[in-house]
């Protein structure tokens, strides 16, 4: 099979020809369709997060079931898989109450700890794949399948964390990101006012086509003193920072209205230490959240969702595999307008 590998931090892809994989006990073999590109993976072709090399990275999957090895019930050939990132081990507390993110036992993750989806074929666990609901078209819209297990499962999980209700003010850092485009949606579906912020101007125009009420171009201004200013002086009811540097998550804190929630989700690799007051947490009952990723609950409802037509994901543009390198390049440099997926075997 073909496959685009990583060998090296900070060294470009590598086309390869590798073995196809052969599926052993408690393990499935799946054929790519199509695999998601973000700024996870981005972290692990800058090295920003280690990895072992070689690597084939990827996780955001759309693929069919090609084979399955002995003890495997639960997956059949033919059947269109998606994949779980996190390499859970099913049994603690945390796998048995539905917060797998906080696995006791985790084994990793897809595409870093075991290879990914940027080739012909994955080949995982068979706990790790997750089956497509009838009545949604993988096959006109892999991209689109592919990136729903992180660009809306996320999104819909803080939906519910972060008891988001309609009417209230939800502010989006980072938000012309392929996480931040896919959280503007995922918010005015939940009936929210959505502030969109980014840096980039360019990236507001996406933001309000994802519906945003009101976006900020947060180069050169007091974040906190500008949020106050659009919810009429109360302070936002939530923010969402998938940025999550120093600056943004003090301006965030401060933005917080009395009952206001940050959930934080970005600052893979960077250095994020920030100070609040913890009276100005405690006098207006705020709540400061971490987030890692999506359960597997939330994966299987935001594919019903999307199968029903209510969500669909923005996937803003697709290469072939042949060319994951410059778009890598373009995602490093923040150019990425929403998200991004690589077409494998369409």
């Amino acid at each position: 099979m073909k496959a685009m590998v990583l060998t090296a931090p900070e060294t470009p892809f590598q086309l390869m020809g590798l073995p196809d994989p052969i599926a052993g006990n408690g393990e499935a073999v799946a054929r790519v369709l199509s695999c998601g590109a973000g700024l996870t993976i981005q972290h692990l072709r800058a090295g920003r997060i280690p990895v072992e090399y070689p690597r084939v990275i990827g996780h955001e999957i759309t693929a069919e079931i090609v084979e399955t090895g002995s003890g495997v019930t639960e997956l059949s050939v033919g059947d269109p898989v998606t994949a779980y990132y996190y390499l859970t081990c099913g049994t603690c507390v945390w796998c048995q109450t539905g917060r797998e993110t906080l696995c006791d036992n985790l084994a990793g993750n897809v595409g870093r700890d075991l290879d990914g989806g940027y080739a012909d074929y994955i080949k995982l666990p068979s706990n790790s794949f997750i089956k497509l609901p009838e009545g949604l078209d993988y096959k006109s819209n892999p991209a689109e399948i592919g990136v729903v297990t992180d660009a809306i499962a996320t999104p819909l999980k803080l939906i519910n964390k972060a008891r988001i209700q309609p009417g209230e003010s939800v502010t989006v850092i980072g938000a012309g990101g392929g996480l931040g485009i896919q959280m503007i949606a995922v918010a005015k579906w939940a009936k929210a006012q959505v502030i969109a912020v980014d840096v980039r101007p360019e990236k507001l125009d996406t933001c309000r086509g994802a519906g945003a009420d009101k976006t900020v171009d947060a180069s050169h201004i007091d974040l906190a003193g500008l949020l106050f200013d659009l919810t009429d002086g109360r302070g936002t009811d939530v923010v969402i920072d998938f940025v999550a540097n120093e600056k943004t998550l003090e301006g965030a804190t401060r933005a917080l209205g009395k009952g206001g929630r940050l959930a934080i989700l970005g600052g893979g690799g960077i250095p994020n230490t920030f100070s609040v007051s913890g009276n100005w947490i405690k006098g207006g009952e705020r709540e400061i959240l971490g987030n890692k990723y999506a359960s597997r609950s939330d994966v299987r409802e935001a594919l019903d969702i999307v199968a029903r037509g209510e969500l669909w994901p923005i996937v803003t543009e697709t290469c072939a595999l042949e060319n994951v390198e410059e778009l890598h390049q373009r995602l490093e440099n923040g150019l990425v307008i929403g998200r991004a997926a690589v077409l494998i075997n369409p």
